[in-house]
């Protein structure tokens, strides 16, 4: 029997139904699905490949629970893995090539791994990710080689859950398993798909994404030294409160807001200059609140605001932390309310400064609001980067029917992500 055909037959295994399970969840239409998935990515490689003896990989999204615009200022936050996932078919070669194909681009991308030096007309793109992989994993002297390899995600791009991370760390998990016996830590594929983004495909991202991507489950990260941050995962059953988290796509295109997004941080570094510090973690907030009368002529009214958010969500990522571990849920729920009120006053990352009639963040969290008020639970908060996107919202799964259809009605059909918190990190599926 061709090896692809032996392959499938194993989907039947208790053991890939239990991988199943625990990354998806018990609903056996959900199961049928994702086993439909897999094959689909098996027939995909079979298209491009022919009959080899492939390994399943798979690799999570992620979202954003505390600390907005905080980690570049050297601060908390707090991210959880989702069960939205990237998954790979791959199997080694013997030439020095990397071959990759993915469901959502008719041609491959393509690396030989006798060039690893950064192509400058590669930069944005995944050939560069996949460059930069190889380049860093050479580097820390693991091993690296060639594989043929088919992709395909539900973590879509601009949907806030950090699609670009988690092709990342795939391609890490992948050289890991095929080159190195699972010898490589998960933070140090974390570290080496920042590498690559930050050197090879030209965007300085920080580490949150891809940490709490290879990790799996709750984490927080404390970036005080952000060469080497601290991080630790939180014990919560976050299933056991009969609680849905859900992400809101209210639309519009980050494209044009490099400058908005520049700004915070900029900003914010400007308020710690003026105190003689470098950060926003270097300083204390009665030594700012005590200065503002100084400040506002040297920085600005907005400056300072987003100071004191950032002093006040950094300490909020502790809270949240506590409440958590203490099984303290109401407290939790409300932290992330205050977070969310925090960044719509003080960030002011909720619409774009040159765009003030685009509110779409804005017009989703007042709907969302009235409706939690309403109901008597939940909150919510603006998601990720801000000006446009997403909101995340916490809703009882009792309720979760109607606030669903009414967003629906309002921002699109697909506008609603109902997610769970992923337990598992990266990894390569059990098939027997």
């Amino acid at each position: 029997m061709p090896k692809i055909q032996e392959t499938k037959k194993l989907f039947d295994a208790p053991r890939f139904k239990t991988s199943l399970v625990e990354l998806y969840g018990k609903d056996e239409e959900t199961i049928r699905r994702h086993v439909d998935r897999y094959q689909r990515l098996i027939d995909l490689y079979h298209q491009n490949f022919g009959d080899d003896d492939i390994q399943l990989f798979s690799t999570p999204g992620r979202i954003e629970i505390g600390g907005n615009h905080t980690d570049h200022n050297h601060g908390r936050v707090l991210a959880a893995a989702v069960n939205l996932d990237s998954i790979a078919a791959a199997a080694k070669t013997r030439d020095d090539k990397i071959t990759l194909y993915s469901e959502e681009f008719p041609d491959p991308f393509i690396v030989n791994l006798n060039q690893l030096a950064p192509v400058a007309n590669e930069t944005g793109t995944t050939t560069a990710l996949i460059r930069g992989i190889a380049a860093r994993f050479k580097e820390l002297d693991f091993q690296i080689g060639g594989f043929k390899a088919c992709i395909a995600s539900q973590v879509a791009i601009g949907s806030g859950l950090s699609s670009s991370a988690s092709i990342e760390v795939l391609i890490g998990t992948i050289l890991n398993h095929l080159y190195n016996e699972n010898r490589v830590a998960p933070e140090t594929i974390a570290l080496i798909g920042q590498y690559s983004e930050n050197n090879y495909f030209g965007k300085p991202c920080g580490l949150m994404d891809q940490l709490t991507i290879a990790l799996g489950g709750i984490v927080t990260i404390d970036f005080e030294n952000p060469q080497k941050p601290i991080f630790k995962k939180v014990n919560f059953d976050f299933g056991a409160q009969n609680y849905s988290v859900l992400v809101v796509n209210t639309g519009g295109s980050h494209a044009d807001l490099t400058d908005d997004y520049a700004a915070i941080h900029q900003e914010m570094k400007m308020a710690a200059q003026a105190l003689g510090k470098n950060v926003c973690r270097e300083i204390a907030f009665d030594e700012l609140l005590n200065n503002i009368g100084t400040l506002r002529s040297q920085v600005g009214d907005r400056a300072i605001l987003r100071a004191l958010h950032f002093l006040g969500d950094n300490v909020r990522v502790v809270e949240q932390v506590r409440a958590l571990e203490s099984g303290d849920f109401d407290a939790f729920l409300r932290l992330v309310n205050e977070s969310g009120n925090s960044s719509n006053k003080w960030l002011q990352n909720i619409y774009p400064n040159k765009s003030p009639s685009e509110q779409g963040l804005n017009l989703a969290l007042a709907v969302t609001e009235d409706y939690q008020k309403r109901i008597g639970a939940g909150a919510c908060r603006v998601h990720g980067g801000g000006f446009a996107g997403t909101i995340q919202v916490f809703l009882p799964n009792t309720a979760l029917g109607e606030y669903v259809e009414r967003m629906q009605g309002i921002f699109g059909e697909h506008a609603v992500l109902v997610l769970r918190i992923r337990p598992q990190g990266t990894m390569k599926i059990g098939l027997s």
